[in-house]
């Protein structure tokens, strides 16, 4: 038996991809802004790390 045939008897099944779908959406704009407001100096810190030796 394929896995589609189990999901296909799982009452309300069809909920879980459009909870997945805002969750990623939801992530994705937050972490944007969070971007897009972060101060060019901690930008500047945070690429710098690697480099840093101390």
């Amino acid at each position: 038996m394929k896995f589609t045939y189990y999901l296909e008897k799982i009452t309300g099944v069809s909920i879980y991809p459009i909870i997945s779908l805002l969750l990623f959406v939801t992530f994705f704009i937050l972490v944007t802004l969070w971007v897009l407001r972060t101060d060019k100096k901690t930008i500047e810190h945070v690429e710098n790390l690697p480099l840093d030796n101390d």
